[in-house]
């Protein structure tokens, strides 16, 4: 037992100095007087091998009964093996956490551990800061619409594969199968996170391979049919409709790049003296950060296109996009101008759709226009390379042979586009 040594006549003599006194009582514990007149409680210890220090309260506030009290429960818990300053960091962190789990639920916000608080983490910290803004968007819209209400509330260690199963048969049971494979790959990814941080062991949704009805997939359509490219050409050409679009649908097959970069042309990315399109990486389809650390996508254009754009510029020259919005000239025009000018032109979405330039220029390439390899043809698609490592190390653009390419394809169309006749080759 410790040889107490102060009493409470003796602590209220004491008076502080110009620097802190120290007046020991016995197992360590002694009374520090600070010289703004402050009494502290603290005790002295070792364990393992290092000299530590805890606060025990300040006098008058814990007696000298209750300091001592104190001090036994600290040499009881190092006679225990355990070091008393980590048993009151722990506690103090689950009552930080206690307090923090009361303010959620006053707040009406889901409580910590739960799947909708893990969810809406990944979203802020690992989901939003790597993907597209539009991508970020969809994945939390898909899990407040479809996931949130049903397992939301449930610790996400909880939650089970036959739990996962019935929400996503709701989703299935409306015909969104698309969604209902999307909303599961997306519970994945919080899933995985949920074990990464501490709140889950293991992910359910493995256990659904299988369950879910398999999406049909459809394409953009198209064609890659000659007779009717030509058809398409000479319609373009006769297009009665606003000039801009009219040039719209045939750059949209002269370059066959994503409608929404064709549309979003800037006047400031195209050199019409060097015949070459700089699509900003910004505008590419990449992850985040890709768009912010990648390099512009060059198009290189055919003499054909060149004229249509020289032959656009006195309409709209003057303003930002090539191809300005009739009602807001801050913003270009849509996918829907275009397709909705093809309706008009009597080709059905069946047939063909703003898109589908991409698909009918990859096949029709290669069936029709012998010695294109077909890595120029990804290149001038902008379609990453495969792998992990392909992006990385493969970053050649081909832009020489491109060059070419585009000229013996803007040749072949406009042949089509007179009714010349085409001998078609058997693809490699």
């Amino acid at each position: 037992m410790p040889s107490d040594k102060l009493n409470d006549a003796a602590i209220r003599k004491a008076v502080p100095g110009d620097k802190p006194r120290k007046l020991t009582d016995g197992g360590g514990l002694y009374l520090e007087l600070r010289p703004n007149g402050a009494r502290w409680w603290r005790i002295k210890y070792r364990h393992a091998g290092k000299e530590n220090r805890l606060s025990l309260g300040t006098y008058p506030d814990v007696t000298l009964a209750e300091a001592r009290r104190r001090r036994e429960a600290v040499r009881a818990q190092l006679a225990a093996g355990v070091d008393p300053a980590a048993v009151r960091k722990a506690d103090r962190a689950e009552l930080a956490a206690d307090a923090h789990a009361q303010q959620l639920e006053d707040a009406g916000l889901p409580p910590v551990g739960s799947f909708e608080h893990v969810a809406r983490d990944w979203l802020r910290l690992v989901h939003e800061p790597k993907v597209s803004a539009g991508y970020a968007k969809r994945s939390r819209i898909q899990l407040e619409a479809d996931v949130f209400p049903i397992i939301g509330r449930l610790p996400v260690a909880s939650v089970t594969a036959p739990m996962l199963l019935d929400l996503l048969r709701r989703i299935e049971a409306r015909g969104a199968l698309d969604t209902a494979h999307r909303v599961k790959q997306t519970c994945g990814l919080v899933f995985r996170y949920a074990i990464a941080t501490g709140h889950a062991e293991r992910d359910p949704v493995p256990d659904l391979r299988g369950a879910l009805a398999a999406p049909v997939t459809q394409h953009y359509a198209s064609t890659a049919d000659p007779r009717m490219i030509g058809e398409l050409l000479r319609a373009f050409h006769d297009y009665g409709g606003h000039p801009a679009t009219r040039t719209a649908l045939l750059l949209g097959a002269l370059t066959f790049q994503r409608p929404g970069n064709v549309l979003a042309m800037r006047w400031a990315d195209v050199d019409l003296d060097g015949a070459l399109w700089s699509i900003p990486s910004a505008d590419m389809k990449r992850t985040k950060q890709g768009k912010v650390s990648g390099k512009p996508h060059l198009v290189p254009l055919a003499r054909q296109a060149v004229e249509l754009l020289r032959a656009l510029h006195p309409l709209t020259g003057a303003g930002l996009y090539c191809f300005p919005n009739q009602r807001s000239r801050d913003r270009p025009i849509s996918n829907v101008t275009m397709n909705a000018a093809m309706r008009r032109m009597g080709f059905s979405a069946d047939e063909m759709t703003a898109h589908g330039f991409r698909a009918m220029a990859r096949t029709a390439m290669v069936e029709n226009l012998p010695g294109i390899d077909p890595e120029w043809i990804e290149a001038q698609l902008a379609h990453g390379k495969a792998g992990p490592l392909g992006s990385a190390y493969d970053r050649a653009q081909y832009l020489p042979q491109r060059r070419q390419m585009m000229q013996t394809w803007a040749d072949w169309l406009e042949r089509l586009r007179a009714g010349a006749t085409v001998v078609q080759f058997q693809a490699a």
